[in-house]
């Protein structure tokens, strides 16, 4: 069982990084990737919760200057893991885009095709001048 957990655990982290990989490279393949088909992102601003389809997400993301064009340093990473059971977990991390820094709790599932994200809900943690 300790060796099926340690697996579970380096999958994970990869799905993370691959998380973290394709918000600093803006690489549609890697998000659609990680995210399931079925995800959904949630956001609350002044009250309004806003509801975003992975597709949306996705066209948005491809839409923008990557971190890494704008010659940006990576700037992610773990805050939390929270183990629900050995195919499910929350993911809480830190990630920079440009002048925005955001705290994310990421909903993982182990399934069919790994881990994915199948749901997220972000905040806008500050803005860097």
């Amino acid at each position: 069982m300790q060796k099926q957990k340690t697996n579970s655990t380096t999958a994970l982290l990869d799905a993370i990084q691959m998380y973290f990989d394709a918000l600093y490279y803006c690489d549609i393949k890697l998000l659609n990737q990680v995210f399931h088909k079925s995800s959904s992102l949630f956001d609350v601003d002044q009250g309004k919760i806003f509801i975003e389809s992975i597709d949306s997400f996705s066209k948005d993301v491809e839409s923008r200057l990557s971190p890494a064009d704008a010659g940006q340093k990576p700037e992610a990473e773990i805050l939390m893991i929270d183990w629900l059971s050995s195919h499910c977990t929350t993911v809480k991390i830190r990630i920079r885009a440009h002048r925005n820094v955001f705290v994310d709790h990421l909903a993982f599932v182990n399934g069919e095709k790994g881990w994915q994200i199948v749901s997220k809900i972000w905040h806008l943690e500050k803005e860097i001048n």
